[in-house]
């Protein structure tokens, strides 16, 4: 989901459900509960989270199955289940396939890997902090210039942090300490910035949710430079996820409450289940049948058939292509002008 500009009158004809920027700004209290971890680990456990958790939540894989793939899943069963929507969007949706497989098919062969790691890890900053500043936007009200401002020091601030985590073992001690001088002075940056901007706020609640997104930046880059790489991604992976879900449960409740007007809904009627854990188990479902067998079952079957083996043809191939399918749909299917919106209404 990429910036939906909100609004406290917008709200749909026929909205029976809102989305509450109370629970959306209450999701960044992930915020102090990992700087209370580091802080205990750090004092009293003896640095034991710091030694026994990965670079990255992505890699346990009950993390990746409650928080990495379900959203992603989730996007593209809402998009490819609705045939209203699929029809106005499948032109786009196929030309940027074609895109994806030329630039990474071909691409692959001229540029180098960590060139094309970088390219995509700055598409995955871009799309989580735009999307947090852009539920901000309609709440703060700043100007374009200040909103725009905020939102690009912290997605560089937020590329470099992505950078200095993932690449790490590649960097050598001179270049991790010039990452950090470079991040410190960007959040630093950011964060005279939002003191000058706060201004233009005119509600103490848009003030909140100015600074939630800027700290969402500065607590990532403090844990980082405190070696807790885990809590660090953790932090924008949560909001960002779970802000996601609020909005897509909110727009299948709205859209099909009334009458169900796709087969799933027309199912899950039929099964009794309520709307608002229809599309988080369907895609929790898939996502955990993904990421435990579809690798194998790919493998296998290339072998079978074909006498050749595909190694992670799943969990690179068809996840990693709706990752990025999924940062380019959702910066225009939230739009104001977007059949999406109709479903969704905001409240304070």
């Amino acid at each position: 989901m990429s910036a939906p500009t909100a609004s406290f009158h917008d709200v749909a004809l026929n909205t029976q459900l809102t989305v509450s920027f109370r629970l959306l700004l209450s999701l960044y209290l992930i915020i102090p509960v990992c700087l209370l971890l580091q802080l205990l680990d750090a004092g009293l456990w003896q640095d034991y989270l710091k030694i026994h958790l990965p670079n990255s939540p992505s890699h346990f894989f009950l993390f990746q199955i409650l928080f990495g793939t379900p959203h992603i899943v989730a996007s593209a069963v809402l998009l490819v289940s609705n045939a209203d929507y699929w029809q106005r969007y499948q032109r786009n949706i196929l030309l940027m396939t074609l895109v994806l497989a030329v630039f990474f098919g071909v691409g692959s062969l001229f540029i180098p890997y960590k060139a094309l790691y970088i390219l995509v890890a700055s598409w995955t900053v871009l799309h989580v902090l735009k999307q947090q500043h852009g539920v901000a936007r309609g709440i703060c009200r700043l100007p374009a210039w200040a909103y725009h401002l905020l939102l690009w020091l912290s997605v560089v601030a937020g590329i470099f942090i992505y950078i200095g985590i993932f690449l790490k073992n590649s960097l050598d001690a001179q270049q991790v300490e010039w990452l950090k001088h470079i991040i410190g002075g960007l959040c630093i940056g950011l964060a005279g910035s939002a003191v000058l901007c706060q201004r233009y706020i005119k509600t103490r609640f848009g003030k909140c949710f100015m600074w939630a997104n800027v700290l969402l930046v500065l607590s990532s880059f403090y844990l980082f430079a405190q070696q807790y790489y885990f809590l660090a991604i953790l932090v924008p992976r949560l909001v960002h996820d779970v802000t996601a879900y609020i909005f897509y449960v909110t727009h299948d409740y709205n859209k099909h409450r009334p009458q169900p007007q796709n087969i799933i809904y027309h199912l899950s009627r039929a099964c009794h289940l309520p709307i608002f854990i229809v599309l988080p188990v369907l895609s929790f479902a898939l996502a955990f049948g993904l990421q435990a067998y579809g690798d194998e079952l790919v493998k296998q079957l290339a072998q079978f058939f074909f006498g050749v083996e595909i190694h992670k043809a799943i969990t690179l191939g068809l996840l990693g292509y709706l990752a990025l399918m999924h940062y380019y749909t959702e910066s225009f299917t939230w739009k104001q002008d977007s059949p999406y919106r109709k479903y969704i209404g905001f409240s304070q």
